[in-house]
């Protein structure tokens, strides 16, 4: 045709690709250099950042650039451009939420994966994708001292698969629960549809739960009763039991149920010991959210606060929150996975491979089909750091609380709300929530520390959670003396 394009007209392209691999490795070199400095130095930058909504905007071209830009300007513009709007999680002084996880073994298995860039939604689409994940959970549920039958490596049913948030675990659990009690019901009652069944469905929780799960109950179309703790903020068998009897006299059909270990507001942790029993009587799939605190079940010490989880059905920790692998990695176990495998079965041609059955086709595990080489990132950080130093990181950041505790203790302006197990501190001043609202606002506004609130009972706490790898006793006083002082200016201001 006329009007083809010659193909000649493409050789900068060409000639551009033969250059990207060396420009690439001084790109690189570069970009190493500036996150080991910036991690190096975060201390020196403000936690929060003083921008409003649309900063960027006006900092950057209306489009797209049509001739290539120079490395140099894109590295100068992530100081002018990118740096003002960050908040530093990885700050020492950045206390709010929970950790999220990073080291340079991490980082480094991340620049790899991406590297390799496959889609790991089934075995043929990349073997060592899917076959190091299976090993991977396999390692991490020994640290953590999980039942064989949550181990691929038994010989049973159970397995373990790398969800990218404690969310998505949640979710893909009530949606196996589902599928569970749609096909125990079936059997009872072949006449009544699966319409029918969904509407009789119901799940509980502790009103101390994430949010996630009351999502997960609205994702997947079915009631779920939120339960009142006891006056420890612990969901008990006994208040789960009188749930499920009320519901079952009420013709419901109880199927799923969440037992948390380390709340979101205050750490505290469910009697799943007490939780299994009635969930396991009652055909109930109990799941376990330890999204935060599971990471400290690698440390004997603390196992005793996953008592009875041999009853649960499926366990879910984030290893991107306090393990030192970076987000995402969300470490998931199920006894019997089938349950996700049939109900999520779609299975095309073009998806299909001779090896189907032989190892997991992770696709069928969780809710989207594709799926990054995470597993990479838990065997770099494993073996470069080893079970002890793991286990030592853990154990420091939960001295830390402890000695934030201590300060607090010196101080009879401020009281601690909940028992310090992890690296989570709820306290408070002995007044108001309107003057502990003042104070939370006050310490943030100094922009040296960051903390987040929350409410329980309708007492409103700050909450300090000890969140980098980088945090020393040191951090930890800075911080102090900055509560200290905004307590100061806030109690003064209302004498």
């Amino acid at each position: 045709m006329e009007d083809e394009i010659p193909y000649t007209k493409f050789d900068s392209i060409h000639v551009f690709t033969e250059m990207e691999a060396n420009q690439f490795r001084e790109f690189g070199k570069e970009m190493i250099d500036y996150v080991a400095n910036y991690l190096e130095n975060i201390r020196e930058r403000r936690v929060l950042p003083t921008v409003e909504p649309g900063y960027l905007r006006p900092l950057i071209p209306e489009t797209a650039p049509e001739k290539p830009d120079n490395w140099e300007d894109i590295m100068k513009d992530i100081e002018r451009v990118i740096m003002p709007g960050v908040t530093h999680w990885h700050s020492p002084r950045f206390h709010a939420y929970y950790p999220t996880a990073n080291s340079y073994p991490a980082i480094v298995a991340d620049i790899l994966s991406g590297a390799i860039a496959c889609i790991g939604f089934s075995w043929i689409a990349s073997p060592a994708c899917t076959e190091l994940e299976v090993v991977m959970m396999d390692w991490l549920g020994k640290m953590l001292g999980l039942p064989d039958e949550f181990l691929a490596c038994s010989g049973g049913k159970g397995g373990g698969v790398i969800q990218g948030t404690a969310s998505e675990a949640t979710l893909v659990a009530l949606l196996g629960a589902k599928a569970r009690a749609i096909d125990r019901i079936k059997k009872e009652h072949p006449d009544w549809s699966d319409a029918e069944i969904v509407g009789k469905l119901v799940g509980y929780t502790s009103s101390q739960s994430h949010s996630s799960v009351e999502r997960a109950g609205l994702l997947g179309g079915v009631k779920l009763r939120s339960l009142q703790p006891d006056g420890t903020n612990r969901l008990s068998g006994e208040v789960l039991e009188k749930a499920i009897q009320d519901d079952l006299d009420a013709g419901l059909i109880p199927f799923y149920a969440v037992s948390t270990l380390g709340t979101t507001s205050s750490c505290t942790f469910d009697k799943l010991d007490e939780m299994g029993p009635v969930c396991n009587n009652n055909n109930v799939w109990l799941h376990v959210d330890a999204a935060y605190a599971g990471s400290a079940f690698i440390c004997p010490e603390y196992r005793y606060l996953m008592k009875g989880i041999q009853r649960a059905d499926s366990f879910n920790f984030n290893p991107h929150k306090w393990m030192l692998v970076n987000f995402d990695c969300s470490a998931m176990w199920l006894k019997d996975p089938s349950w996700l495998v049939n109900a999520f079965n779609v299975d095309p041609l073009y998806l299909k491979h001779e090896q189907q059955g032989s190892a997991p086709d992770y696709r069928h595990w969780q809710i989207p089909l594709g799926r990054r080489f995470r597993s990479l990132k838990l065997w770099f950080v494993l073996r470069l750091y080893g079970i002890e130093n793991i286990q030592a990181h853990v154990r420091k950041q939960i001295s830390l609380a402890k000695h934030f505790e201590g300060l607090l203790g010196s101080d009879d302006r401020f009281e601690v709300t909940e028992e310090v197990i992890m690296g989570l501190v709820c306290f408070r001043l002995k007044a108001s929530n309107e003057i502990n609202e003042s104070l939370l606002k006050r310490i943030n506004g100094r922009g040296v520390v960051h903390l987040v609130p929350s409410k329980i009972r309708d007492v409103y706490f700050l909450r300090l959670a000890v969140c980098s790898r980088l945090t020393e006793k040191s951090d930890i006083e800075i911080s102090w003396k900055e509560i200290k002082e905004a307590a100061n200016d806030v109690l003064s201001k209302n004498v």
